[in-house]
């Protein structure tokens, strides 16, 4: 019998969940199932939940809850809940939510899809599957929830670091690197399919390797010198294709990769460097490696190395401890190192973890005031910089195409998470290459410009 049943994805969380969400997607439509980009209408719906910090947590619960009563109303048939808050939680989230159909930890979702449909035709399954985490092996084919343009290419598993504030190596367990050929080979199946940029990701992207003796360098040159054949370029693999580095843990980070970034066309000077903070005091108390001199000499060999790189970072403030005066640090360190590319979040405690029970902690309005300072020194950074480029030519790879302007960035900025650039009056397909003539900034920080000659 033919199973017409069709289900809906969800996805919360981060760039490394969304692959989750693509392997999801592509084990469901080789079960035999329809997918639908719309959840209404549609026989199931699959929460691909988040479980990093509190404010993920809640947003995954109150998912689940408005699909349970979705259920209940006749909306649809059956509700499933997957990924990090499963891996987690395991069935204590059973025990708290029995009208959930299905449960799946973290895995190649290959069970998922069999029971889920197995359950849409009225068969009985388990109700919670748990299975081994990915490993070093290549993963099965994604259905892309990404742009022609760009796509995100997993590299390892898990992290070997004891951060205190940090949940993930429980979720994700220990680092482990997957093989340099399988890989190259996502990479190639992904290139040849148009995507123009690959974004490197992981728990830890400077740990890729390392367990065999190995370094990043080694993958991303490899990566780099993918030789395309005739045959693929005529059926559409982008030449010009690009590689950005994300996630990489700021300690014992590979000189290889800076000279690769610096030398090589499809390596861009770009590098996403989480340091978290920068007054050693709290350093050591989140049990980060190094402190504010070797965070400071770290950042000044790259930028040494690769002139013209752009940073992004992440920071964390409000940690048990933290001082105003160690605020106050963080914020001057935003302005010195210029960054205007930045997440900042407030500290939350999570259970597990070696933070939880510390002493000092911050009160919420207090931590949530200091994340506004360092939000504003980031904009203050980053308006300068922008407006550095009014009246100059960028390269843009086009992400969206809207009916009077087209949407995409520069290799100065990471999709989904950097400035947009913006491009009035053009009409051009997703994965195209456009040069950029930067007029404005607008408020959000995006550049804005017209088209000053195509890309070939």
């Amino acid at each position: 019998m033919v199973n017409t049943s069709t289900v809906s994805l969800v996805h919360l969380g981060c760039a490394r969940n969304l692959i989750d969400s693509e392997l999801m997607l592509a084990r469901f439509a080789e079960a035999g199932l329809l997918i639908s980009g719309d959840d209404r209408g549609v026989d199931a719906v699959v929460l691909n939940t988040c479980s990093f910090i509190g404010p993920a947590r809640e947003e995954s619960e109150n998912a689940m809850r408005d699909l349970i009563a979705r259920k209940e109303s006749g909306e649809i048939r059956a509700v499933v809940v997957a990924g990090c808050m499963v891996q987690r939680y395991a069935r204590e989230l059973e025990e708290r939510f029995p009208a959930i159909d299905l449960f799946s930890e973290i895995s190649d979702y290959s069970v998922l899809a069999t029971s889920l449909s197995t359950l849409l035709k009225g068969g009985k399954v388990e109700s919670y599957i748990a299975s081994d985490r990915p490993g070093a092996e290549r993963e099965g084919s994604r259905m892309l929830a990404t742009p022609q343009s760009y796509a995100y290419l997993r590299i390892s598993h898990g992290c070997d670091h004891v951060c205190s504030f940090c949940a993930i190596p429980g979720i994700r367990g220990p680092h482990r690197s997957k093989g340099l050929e399988g890989v190259v080979a996502e990479a190639r199946d992904l290139i040849r399919g148009g995507v123009g940029e690959l974004l490197l990701v992981a728990e830890d992207s400077t740990a890729w390797g390392r367990e065999h003796g190995d370094d990043l360098s080694s993958l991303v040159r490899a990566l780099a010198e993918i030789k395309l054949t005739n045959k693929e370029l005529d059926a559409g693999a982008d030449p010009d294709f690009a590689l950005r580095i994300m996630y990489a843990y700021p300690n014992n980070f590979p000189s290889g990769v800076l000279d690769l970034m610096r030398d090589h066309p499809r390596v861009l000077p770009y590098l996403d460097i989480p340091v978290q903070h920068i007054a050693s005091g709290v350093l050591k108390s989140m049990k980060r490696a190094g402190n504010g001199g070797v965070v400071r000499r770290t950042l000044d060999r790259i930028r040494e190395a690769v002139p013209n790189v752009t940073l992004r970072s992440t920071l964390l403030v409000g940690f048990p401890g933290e001082t105003e005066a160690d605020a106050a640090e963080l914020v001057d360190f935003v302005h010195e190192y210029r960054l205007g590319r930045m997440g900042v979040f407030t500290y939350s405690p999570e259970e597990g973890t070696t933070g939880f029970d510390l002493p000092g902690r911050v009160p919420a309005p207090e931590a949530e005031r200091r994340r506004r300072a360092i939000l504003q020194a980031r904009d203050e950074v980053l308006r300068a910089d922008q407006a550095l480029f009014i009246g100059k030519e960028l390269e843009v790879l086009v992400d969206e195409v809207h009916e009077t302007r087209v949407v995409g960035h520069t290799m100065m900025d990471a999709p989904e998470v950097d400035p947009l650039a913006i491009i009035e009056g053009v009409q051009v397909a997703a994965g195209s290459r456009l040069s950029m003539q930067v007029s404005s900034v607008d408020d959000e920080f995006n550049l804005i410009g017209t088209c000053h000659q195509l890309q070939t």
